[in-house]
């Protein structure tokens, strides 16, 4: 389909992104970050002269609105492009319906890797940008033994499969797994906090996202658990779960992620000023919030220069595509169709935000497979 250059109609995107359900806290977040890419871009033109208009829905968390809201989006509301998901298991759900109908996904989540789809572009870190780092941290400043906690779906499941093969590649040994329903109430918390007593890990690691990790966390402070000696350690945990567990609740815990707020460069302090001057001075930004913020800035930079949403014409445009992130320069590498992204490792303090104590001096190539990790699991001791 052909788009006449001298037209002024907008360009309309699908965005899915929960503002209600159990993983809204972070959701919400992402699409605040989209909106917030949509604004700026449309304050300074537009692309080529057209508006950015976005079609927001709300999934609720639910996996199958996910495939639903997309199929509709699709169809009856004629885009070609979606920009959302948090949760992999709503990315699976909603990843046959843009291969069938040839829409693409912009995906702003971390995730477990293993998965390629011409019909996504991945713009949150794979394994090999966070878990490897974090497996040779930990057991290097804490100890050997980890235990496992997880919300029960596919993404902390394949996780712990590639944490475990990095533990014990490196001497160490897994002393403990729990899974908790993803819509467990704080009490079922408990007893996984006294299993962890009686297992005495160094190192928690943590795959529970949504509201469970905020009643994880404060279980392990009711508990009398000292972060210090016997910390948390996630992939998931960002400045919203932060606010929402209590400062306090979260201090000493460590993520690995590409992005804090207390990234130190120029463009990240311009990012985080406009998002508090665009929500609040209280909101804080995160890894997802910065996913899905520059994705959009990616997308918008591919059309000017294509000038065409089919999905066809607009990718080879996407691959290879660099842009100056609030995380650092990034690029949309080409064999996978993931993010070449920072590696960093933060310790939550007491003011809610992140000291970061690792950084690398660049994006790290994406390698969803891990074919440069032996079995899929070398560390970079």
């Amino acid at each position: 389909m052909h788009v006449d250059s001298r037209t002024t109609e907008p360009w309309r995107i699908g965005v899915l992104f929960s503002r209600t359900g159990v993983t809204a806290i972070i959701e919400e977040s992402q699409l605040k970050g989209t909106l917030l890419a949509v604004d700026e871009i449309n304050q300074a033109g537009g692309v080529n002269g057209r508006e950015l208009v976005p079609i927001v829905y709300d999934p609720h968390s639910d996996d199958q609105q996910f495939a639903r809201l997309s199929e509709k989006l699709l169809t009856e509301e004629g885009v070609t492009m979606i920009f959302g998901c948090y949760r992999s298991s709503s990315r699976k759900a909603v990843l046959p319906v843009v291969e069938r109908r040839n829409g693409l996904l912009w995906y702003p989540t971390l995730y477990e890797g293993f998965e390629y789809s011409p019909n996504i572009i991945y713009t949150g870190a794979a394994p090999n940008q966070n878990s490897v780092e974090l497996a040779r941290f930990l057991m290097e400043t804490y100890g050997t033994r980890v235990y496992f906690i997880g919300s029960d779906y596919v993404y902390p499941r394949e996780t712990n499969r590639i944490m475990r093969q990095l533990v014990e590649q490196n001497g160490g040994k897994v002393v403990g797994e729990t899974y908790v329903d993803l819509l467990a109430p704080p009490h079922h918390f408990k007893p996984v906090i006294r299993d962890v007593k009686r297992q005495q890990p160094d190192v928690i690691f943590s795959t529970v996202v949504g509201d469970g990790t905020a009643h994880l966390y404060q279980s392990f402070y009711e508990a009398g658990l000292n972060s210090k000696t016997t910390p948390i350690a996630s992939l998931t945990t960002s400045e919203a779960e932060v606010r929402a567990m209590g400062f306090d609740v979260a201090e000493g815990h460590i993520t690995a992620a590409a992005y804090f707020e207390t990234v130190e460069n120029p463009r990240n302090r311009e990012f985080v000023a406009l998002f508090k001057k665009r929500f609040g001075i209280d909101e804080p930004t995160n890894m997802c919030v910065e996913a899905a913020y520059f994705q959009v800035h990616v997308f918008a930079k591919a059309l000017s220069e294509i000038n065409e949403m089919d999905t066809d014409l607009l990718r080879p445009m996407v691959l290879g595509c660099e842009f100056e992130a609030p995380q650092g320069a990034i690029a949309i590498n080409e064999e996978y169709n993931h993010t070449n992204l920072y590696t960093r490792l933060g310790r939550a303090n007491r003011a809610g935000k992140f000291d970061i104590v690792l950084e690398s001096k660049s994006a790290v190539f994406a390698d969803p497979y891990l074919v440069n990790y032996g079995c899929g699991c070398r560390t970079l001791m």
